[in-house]
């Protein structure tokens, strides 16, 4: 029997690679590394919950990414 097929979901990267950086740096290793687009939104933002394939998402306090996630 063949594999189940897994839908692509961007680059492969480690999403917590990104906490701790400034929004800048991370915004800019997420384009070398790939990512079609890359999303920064303050602490608490609300969000539709429809998932982007190749889209990164950072939450970003006082200039730093706090969180990371795909889609």
């Amino acid at each position: 029997m063949a594999p189940t097929p897994r839908p692509h979901q961007g680059p492969d990267d480690a999403t917590d690679a990104y906490v701790g950086l400034d929004a800048e740096s991370a915004e800019r290793r997420a384009r070398e590394h790939g990512w079609t687009t890359v999303r920064s939104l303050p602490p608490g933002s609300i969000v539709t919950l429809e998932f982007r394939e190749g889209r990164l998402n950072f939450e970003v306090d006082d200039g730093s990414v706090t969180r990371c996630w795909r889609g």
